[in-house]
Order: structure tokens, then C-alpha cells, then sequence
């Protein structure tokens, strides 16, 4: 049987906090890559759901869950902004377009650089779990499955569930339930949509 939207919501919490999930106990050696795809246009549900419970609640348990959640596309606005680019980028894509402002900001914006940036943000050693979010609002700024695999060799043991505006089928990302990535297969669906 399928499970609404918002059933699967309700099973976030109890999922995160589980030892399973925080161990990555059963994943067969896997890194603990989880995902939370969900329909694009609950975006604005997603995002209260997840600021205003999730992150909340985490906190709050006992004993405490300590996340670190960082919103991608805040992050790629900090990086703009940090190297005095940003008003520059937005002049470039209104007067030249979005290609040449990809091209120009890819060295920028490179996904393994990101990647480092936000480890370092989150700071591992004092974090059980690590939530990405935004992902959407960044394309097509950075590419979701190419941040992953950056992310792989710099996360230990530290599990990652990153919210996603699309469909993943265990193989592959559909941003937006439209555009297709390339394959990514190292993650699990966090709660499946049928029980």
C-alpha cells in the first residue's frame, strides 16, 4: 500500500533516531547515504517540516541527535558572496544568459570544493548526523549527484540524508521528477513510498 506525503513524514524522526540508521547498521560496509525524495511541489512542506520538526526535535532528544543541516543553496550564495561574485553573477546570466553563467561560475562552484566546505561547516567530529537540503533551489548550479560522490570520502562514519525535490529509484536521480542525473546507486531511500 502506498504511504501519503505525509505519512512518510511521520516516519522520519523514528528513522533517524534509530541506532540502525545512526550506525549504518545492515548497509553491508555501505556508507550511511540516505534520501528523502518527495513530490517537488510539497517544497514549502518539506521545508517547514524540516526546520520547524526535524531539526527541532533532534535536537531536543534524549539523548540529544546532534545534526548539522545545511541548506546547498544558501551555501553556493555564501561562496558567491565570499568571493565578490555574486552581483557580478547575476548581472552576467541577465545580460549574457544561463550558459555563460554556468560556464563561468563552474570552477567556482566545483562540487568537491563544496564538499569540503561543507564538512567543514558541519564539523563531523561533533555531529551524528548530517542533513543537506536546498538541493533544488541550487540547480543548475551544482550537480546533486556529483556533490554525493565529493561527499563519500569525507564523511567516516557519519551518516548523511539529504532531502530531495524528485524522484530517487535506488539507481538514479530525477530532479524535479523531469530532469535526469547521471546513475547514483550508493544511497538508500529513507522511507520508501509503500510499506
Amino acid at each position: 500500500m502506498a504511504l501519503t506525503f505525509e505519512e512518510r513524514l511521520n516516519q522520519i524522526l523514528p528513522k533517524i533516531a534509530s541506532d540502525d540508521f545512526l550506525n549504518s547498521k545492515g548497509l553491508g560496509n555501505e556508507i550511511g547515504f540516505w534520501i528523502f525524495d518527495y513530490p517537488p511541489e510539497r517544497e514549502l512542506d518539506m521545508r517547514d517540516f524540516l526546520t520547524r520538526t526535524v531539526i527541532a526535535r533532534l535536537n531536543k532528544s534524549q539523548p540529544p541527535i546532534r545534526a548539522a543541516a545545511v541548506n546547498v543553496f544558501d551555501l553556493v550564495i555564501q561562496v558567491l558572496e565570499e568571493r565578490k561574485l555574486l552581483d557580478k553573477a547575476i548581472e552576467m546570466q541577465r545580460t549574457k544568459g544561463d550558459d555563460a553563467i554556468l560556464s563561468a561560475l563552474r570552477p567556482v562552484l566545483k562540487e568537491d570544493k563544496l564538499a569540503q566546505k561543507i564538512v567543514a561547516m558541519a564539523g563531523l567530529d561533533n555531529c551524528d548526523v548530517l542533513i543537506l537540503w536546498g538541493v533544488g533551489s541550487a540547480y543548475p548550479l551544482l550537480r546533486t549527484h556529483t556533490l554525493l560522490s565529493a561527499l563519500h570520502p569525507l564523511m567516516g562514519r557519519t551518516p548523511l540524508l539529504m532531502f530531495y525535490p524528485g524522484r530517487y529509484d535506488g539507481y538514479s536521480l530525477r530532479l524535479f521528477n523531469k530532469l535526469s542525473e547521471d546513475h547514483y546507486y550508493r544511497a538508500f531511500r529513507l522511507i520508501p513510498e509503500a510499506q
